[in-house]
């Protein structure tokens, strides 16, 4: 894509995580801004009405996403709540939305080129129907990443054909209305464009094009300057068309001084078109559904990952009793979890996932785990936790309780890269004897998990079954709104070491959780005071020993400054501390790439060793960005020998950071940044939690479509090294164990990519909306150096319903209404309708968008649906959405809002018309 609108980018791609991209040079509006624009619009109407039903107000204290995410959330929101989830759904959505100009550059349906306006279209309708069955699946992530890159391809028509400079100001609306044709398009034997030399003209389309309302768009050649004649040129240095007559282009990507008028019109209309594209969407899913898909929650989410073998009776019991104290007392609070998620596992079987968003049910589905067979050998652990970990939410908090090794040992490798992808955090909860000793690097022990909880930034917690219950309070500490890490260290072997910490004012609940045996240490405050590892309750905070695990919670008096805490043991240990703070960040690799609109892309894997890093991170702050000042951004290695790495920092705006790290250091790292709160004047320190290492492999691979039921994907991807050649072994998994075939093995040379396909083929019943996680590694064959790529892709069943549902209006009676407004007290309203779906897939759901009257209707399964309002004559517009099994909306709105005359006509208005008066009076 270009930048709908913009110059060079920062295109921050892939199929991971967070991250959105830049503009390089300033001055013009790119997809990230008027993306951006659209969904802070929505966001925040969608809250304000929220808030209203609610009966609460919607007051933001200012325009940052946090103070949004506070108000939207209201009376609840009290206390700590992070903007950290929002910003993360709004940086997947900006990531994907760039992945479209570094994936399909060449692509003219995605970006409207070459006059492929049907194709185009075909994309925004599969693009939409994805969206609504991810929702409506729950799989909020597959649904902002297709949301981005509909987006885009949406915002790219505006920019890329004439549609302004046939003077239309308003978005063309039959992009999202596949029901309705796309009319009038210049045909390819129909010459568009006369010449422009400088290449710079204001407005090249040819006369009669713009008399006779022709639709066309540019035709742009990255390898060959072909194309029709007479035809427009997108235009740019990389578009080899342009070159041709005639000459120069019609894309508004850039504001120049001749195009001035319509770069700004295209740029307003691509933005009232994302409008209305996410109001379709918000009207299909409803306004709280939508809400979580834009990460509007009132805290984390909260999963558990149970054993349920014979032996496991008392641990179910404590999980059981730890789910109903989180629901109990948390309920009504800023810390009440805003999902929960539940994963038995046993063996051979493991599942199924339970989501939900209602306490009741999550305490229900938990009281039916009961324990049987299998005793203590080993079980489907790490097949569990992959559901888990690809069914939550990125960066969840997961707590695994087992008392056995795991039998599925040969998923560890995916479930590292599950767990760098996701940024999800796993603690263990483990009550087995550590009897078995490792018989070799890939026998199973309890090893295995804590290596897993230390590249998470989780705990390993070893106790009896009788100690469980006191060490569950970590749960209870992490199951937290804006939850933080301020140092994470591991020493293995141990030995006496000094971790200094910088404690800023915005924390609070700050605890220090140290792992390991035989340990001693002293805590020292920034004004000297001490606190040494046997007293239980201290000057500084009260320290509770269970198991291999010590927990320290500090005073609420804590001092700010840099803390520092001595640590002396021979043996293996782990340190960390958290806090509550607004205050935080999120990153993620970055690589660059070239192109007619170049600039970086998410790494979908591990960087790539003996070249610079770069990341980009974003900081979230009490009042935005704004009310901080970074300081430093480095990476710092957590086990052995501490080292920092140098960097440099360019601020790109809206709290968004470019670093370039010249030299990664060996070993698992960590992000590591420092700063200052504005607000308070105070330093402060915030660590990531999962730890990344380099590789000299890399996989590419590009999902671009969804996929449906029944029917073979093929997924091509490549490999290359920059290390030895050779025979590397090749690796690929789903969470949903669909049927797949790839190449086991692929020979590199040095440097040079090697191609491959996987073909993979979701059972022809599998819903549709449901999400599939594919992870791909490629080993070398010694071991020594591998990588991997998460890929996230929907299966979606073909929709060939897109008709809406149709409204007519049998009668409104209004006539007892006085024409005073301030009379209307005592007197009532009335309107009847009947609804339908013509030959469509029938109405799902039938809900009041406007009044404040009493709506009432007929059973959905009827071929026609009568429905009957009400409403007191002081509330004189009604609207009601109608949405049928697929997604398609209808609405009926009628008001009786009068200034003089004669009383209200009783009505009979096809949905058309109702929504042509329903324009008319949104626009004034």
């Amino acid at each position: 894509m270009t930048p709908v609108l913009g110059i060079a980018l920062l295109t921050l791609v892939l199929s991971g995580p967070t991250v959105a991209f830049f503009s390089i040079q300033g001055g013009a509006s790119t997809h990230i801004s008027i993306t951006r624009t659209a969904l802070l619009q929505k966001v925040t109407e969608t809250c304000r009405k929220v808030a209203a039903t609610a009966g609460h107000e919607f007051n933001p204290t200012g325009s940052s996403p946090e103070e949004l995410v506070q108000a939207c959330l209201g009376p609840r929101a009290t206390g700590e709540v992070s903007g950290v989830k929002f910003h993360s759904a709004l940086q997947e959505i900006y990531t994907q939305n760039g992945l479209v100009d570094r994936d399909f550059v060449n692509s003219a349906p995605h970006h409207f080129n070459s006059e492929a306006f049907l194709e185009g279209r075909g994309l925004i309708r599969e693009g939409m129907v994805a969206i609504k069955a991810n929702i409506g699946k729950e799989n909020f992530q597959a649904a902002r990443e297709t949301l981005g890159r509909v987006l885009h391809t949406l915002q790219d028509f505006y920019s890329h054909s004439n549609w302004v400079e046939l003077g239309y100001t308003e978005p063309y609306i039959n992009l999202i209305r596949p029901d309705l044709p796309l009319e009038n398009l210049a045909d390819i034997y129909t010459a568009t464009c006369s010449d422009c030399a400088s290449g710079k003209c204001p407005n090249p389309i040819l006369p009669n094009i713009l008399k006779e309302k022709k639709l066309t768009s540019g035709y742009i050649g990255i390898f060959s300057a072909a194309k029709p004649k007479g035809k427009c040129s997108h235009g740019g240095a990389a578009d080899l068309t342009s070159a041709a007559v005639p000459h120069g282009g019609i894309s508004k990507d850039e504001r120049r001084s001749d195009n001035v008028v319509l770069h700004n019109a295209a740029v307003n209309a691509a933005t009232a078109a994302s409008l209305q594209l996410l109001e379709d969407i918000r009207l299909a899913v409803g306004d709280n559904d939508f809400l979580r898909m834009m990460g509007i929650a009132r805290s984390s989410v909260v999963c558990f990952v149970i054993d349920t073998t014979g032996s496991m009776s008392d641990d179910i019991n404590e999980a059981r009793a730890v789910v109903y104290e989180i629901i109990d007392s948390k309920k009504g609070t800023q810390d009440e979890p805003s999902e929960y998620i539940l994963v038995p596992f046993n063996d051979p079987e493991f599942g199924p996932m339970t989501r939900t968003t209602d306490p009741d049910k999550m305490k229900s589905e938990i009281s039916k785990l009961t324990a049987s067979g299998g005793g203590d050998t080993p079980e489907m652990c790490l097949s569990g936790l992959q559901l888990a970990l690809t069914g939550a939410p990125a960066s969840s908090h997961i707590y695994v309780f087992t008392d056995a090794i795991a039998k599925d040992i040969d998923l560890k490798d995916t479930i590292v890269a599950l767990i760098r992808s996701s940024k999800s955090t796993v603690s263990f909860f483990m009550t087995g004897a550590s009897r078995r000793r490792r018989r070799s690097l890939r026998a199973p022990s309890f090893e295995d998990y804590k290596d897993l909880a230390l590249a998470s930034g989780g705990q390993a917690i070893q106790v009896s079954k009788s100690q469980l219950p006191q060490a569950t309070d970590v749960i209870l500490d992490t199951s937290t709104s804006a939850l933080v890490t301020v140092l994470q260290r591991a020493r293995n072997p141990g030995k006496q070491e000094t971790f200094p910490f910088v404690l800023d004012e915005t924390l609070k609940n700050i605890t220090i959780y140290i792992t390991g045996t035989s340990i001693t240490f002293t805590l020292t405050n920034p004004a000297g005071v001490s606190q040494n590892h046997n007293e239980a309750s201290g000057k500084l905070g009260t320290i509770q020993t269970v198991g291999n695990l010590r927990r320290i919670r500090l005073n609420a008096d804590k001092q700010t400054g840099t803390w520092q805490i001595n640590i002396k043991s021979n043996q293996a240990y782990t340190l960390k501390v958290t806090g509550q703070s607004i205050i935080t960040f999120i990153y993620n690799f970055v690589e660059s790439f070239g192109g007619p609109h170049p600039g970086y892309a998410v790494l979908s894997g591990r960087p790539q060793e003996g070249q610079p890093a770069t990341l980009m991170v974003s900081v979230i702050g009490r009042k935005g960005p704004s009310s901080l000042a970074i300081g430093d951004v480095g990476l710092v290695t957590v086990s052995g020998p501490e080292t920092n790495s140098n960097s440099t920092t360019s601020d790109m705006g809206n709290g968004d950071i470019l670093v370039t790290v010249d030299e990664v250091p060996g070993g698992e790292f960590v992000v590591i940044l420092r700063g200052t709160d504005k607000l308070s004047n105070t330093e402060f320190q915030r660590q990531s939690t999962t730890q990344m290492s380099v590789s000299k492999v890399n996989i590419q691979a590009v999902v671009d479509s969804s996929v449906e039921p029944g029917k073979a994907f093929k997924l091509p991807f490549s490999v290359m090294t920059q290390g030895s050649g050779g025979k590397y072994s090749i690796g690929a998994r789903n969470d949903r164990n669909f049927p797949m075939s790839f190449p086991n093995s692929l020979t590199l040379t040095a440097g040079q990519y090697a191609n491959a396909t996987l073909t993979i083929t979701p059972p022809a019943n599998t819903p549709s909306g449901t999400d599939v996680t594919l992870t791909i590694e490629a080993k070398s064959s010694s071991g020594a150096d591998s990588n991997y790529a998460v890929l996230r892709f929907s299966v979606v069943t073909k929709i060939t319903d897109f008709v809406q549902p149709l409204c007519e209006v049998v009668s409104v009676l209004a006539n007892d209404c006085p024409q005073d407004v301030s009379q209307c007290g005592p007197f009532r309203w009335e309107l009847s309708a009947n609804l339908t779906d013509g030959n469509g897939t029938g109405i799902e759901t039938i809900s009041l968008r406007q009044g404040n009257g009493t709506l009432l209707h007929s059973s959905l399964s009827d071929p026609v649906v009568w429905a009957n309002y009400t409403s007191s004559c002081c509330s004189q517009i009604v609207e009601f959405i109608a949405v049928d099994k697929v997604g398609n909306v209808g609405k009926c709105y009628q008001s009786i809002v009068r200034s003089a005359g004669p009383p209200a006509l009783t009505l009979s208005l096809p949905l058309w018309l109702c929504l042509l008066v329903s324009a008319f009076v949104a626009r004034g």
